[in-house]
């Protein structure tokens, strides 16, 4: 606990050694993401540029988008969060990324928060420990601005604490306090509907500790915070054509993967693959069979945390104030399985593991609830107040959480040390062709959808690319405008990587022009510049 100390007159509060302890991690965490921000690791790419052209848009007050340009379920509120910075200092991976490095730092403080008030403080510290480390998957997520997951998870557990506080007594106003609750579950829903299985619980943990309340004022407020949340969704989706509003796009998005795997696969996918990754187990390309363990164990440790939090519940005093710990931590475990239950239904857990177990990265809100079993098994065998099988069980459960800290240690290490090269040389490659055509022209260019955001971005929209598909017909291009600014070009340039399919596609349309045309090499790219466009659409 902080215990209070007397100096000069006044009481300042005074860090226990777990609190001490977890602070270190969380300034290490911060720092070591803090270089990986400054260096543009991990590498940038045109989805995380669309929304900093975004951010860019609204700083200099051209646009204000409820959803990323292209979609309509994907909120824009890192856009938002990001557009004073990009306005003040101009468009850099730096700049936009920032904010989410807050994000995350605020993400330790309230998880740290709320495991101390649930658990012990030395459990919240490991806590904190473990998340402070990441390999490229996870700070992926915590640090790339390509929407939802960052912001969401300070979000819940924000509510998971009010929630706390409400049932104890320890919040003063109130209904301010629910209108939080309600004004968080909003932007939250707006932001990524990812979240939603942890909204709900924690909605239900809010109507538990408090329902009388919400038959009153308590009630209205949180409907009124919800809405004004959620109003920018809810205002486009009013104003969105047939067909063009947030659950319709969303439901075809989620059923373009083709044939449905069986559900044995899919599960296999989802837990031996996406759980280790999500938690930072594994490198960026894979799990090893000695890394799927976890991934095993981890339906155990929610069925054993549930059993748990509901003998807590049914031991403490007749008090919500008592029970409101058993309460959260049922909510965050129901959370993970909700979640997890929801990414093994998609198709894309079972075809396509390591691409979407960025998916199951909200899973880091229920960490605590996941491990807290272990720790409590290891901690009494460590006391010596349990039976040989305790003390058996107590001795595996200390060297799992052992072996969980020195893997995510090791993948984290790996990729600090040799897993950040490519991303760099990718990324000055990325910046050697936006110099040369900032520099050189042609400043309208046709490209690839990894090439073009990503490069308007890099030159501050000096250059202008219209995004093409392999066999050069039009492709996803996600801000309308940029692709009729190319169109009217009277001779655009045509960016592509060397070798590549749209590459070969080009010289075949150049025919007799190619070895005439204009062409240089610039970091892996090939510039064309022909005389006469090649729009073979038209």
């Amino acid at each position: 606990m902080s215990h209070p100390e007397q100096h000069r007159g006044r009481r300042r509060p005074r860090l226990d050694r777990p609190a001490l302890v977890a602070l270190l991690f969380g300034l290490a965490g911060v720092g070591y993401r803090l270089v990986l921000t400054l260096f543009t690791v991990p590498v940038s790419n045109s989805d995380e540029a669309t929304f900093g052209l975004a951010a860019l848009h609204i700083g200099q007050g051209r646009e204000r988008p409820v959803f990323l340009y292209g979609q309509h379920y994907m909120g824009m509120l890192e856009s938002y969060l990001a557009a004073p910075l990009v306005a003040v200092a101009g468009p850099s991976w730096p700049v936009l990324r920032l904010p989410m490095l807050v994000l995350y730092a605020l993400f330790l403080y309230l998880i740290h928060r709320l495991t101390r008030r649930l658990c012990t403080p030395w459990f919240a510290t490991a806590v904190v420990g473990l998340l402070a480390l990441g390999g490229e998957r996870v700070v992926r997520d915590q640090l790339t601005v390509v929407g939802g997951r960052p912001e969401v998870k300070p979000a819940v557990l924000l509510m998971l604490l009010i929630t706390v506080g409400l049932a104890a007594g320890t919040v003063r106003r109130r209904r301010l306090a629910v209108a939080l609750f309600g004004l968080l579950v909003g932007l939250a829903a707006w932001s990524d509907w990812l979240i939603l299985p942890y909204l709900v619980v924690a909605g239900l943990a809010l109507v538990w500790a408090v329902r009388r309340e919400l038959l009153g004022w308590s009630g209205l407020l949180l409907v009124v915070g919800v809405a004004v949340g959620i109003a920018p969704m809810v205002l486009d989706n009013l104003r969105a054509g047939p067909g063009e509003d947030s659950l319709t796009v969303f439901r075809e998005v989620s059923t373009k993967a083709g044939p449905m795997p069986p559900w044995s696969e899919r599960i296999r996918g989802g837990l031996l693959e996406g759980v280790p990754l999500a938690h930072g187990l594994c490198p960026v390309d894979g799990c090893g069979r000695w890394q799927q363990w976890s991934g095993v164990l981890y339906p155990v440790l929610l069925v054993v945390g549930a059993a748990l939090a509901v003998l807590a519940y049914r031991r403490a005093a007749d008090s919500r104030g008592e029970r409101v710990g058993p309460v959260v931590q049922l909510a965050l475990i129901a959370g993970a399985a909700l979640t997890l239950l929801s990414y093994v239904r998609s198709p894309l857990a079972a075809t396509s593991p390591l691409d979407n177990a960025r998916y199951l990265s909200v899973l880091q809100l229920s960490l605590p609830a996941v491990l807290w079993p272990l720790w409590v098994a290891a901690l009494t065998a460590w006391r010596g107040t349990s039976s040989v099988l305790g003390r058996v069980t107590g001795a595996l459960s200390a060297a799992v959480l052992v072996a969980l800290a020195a893997t995510t240690l090791v993948i984290t290490v790996l990729f600090a040390t040799a897993g950040t090269a490519a991303s760099r040389t990718e990324e000055r490659q990325a910046r050697e062709l936006a110099a040369a055509l900032r520099a050189n022209g042609p400043h309208q260019v046709y490209g690839d959808y990894w090439t073009c955001n990503r490069l308007i971005f890099n030159t501050d929209e000096t250059v202008v690319c219209a995004v093409l598909d392999g066999d050069l017909s039009p492709g996803q291009n996600r801000y309308r405008p940029y692709w009729r600014q190319v169109g009217r070009a009277e001779r655009p340039g045509y960016v592509v990587e060397v070798d590549s399919p749209m590459d070969r596609r080009l010289r075949r349309l150049l025919a007799d022009r190619a070895d005439a045309t204009p062409v240089r090499e610039v970091g892996g790219y090939r510039v064309y510049h022909p005389d006469t466009p090649v729009r073979p659409w038209r």
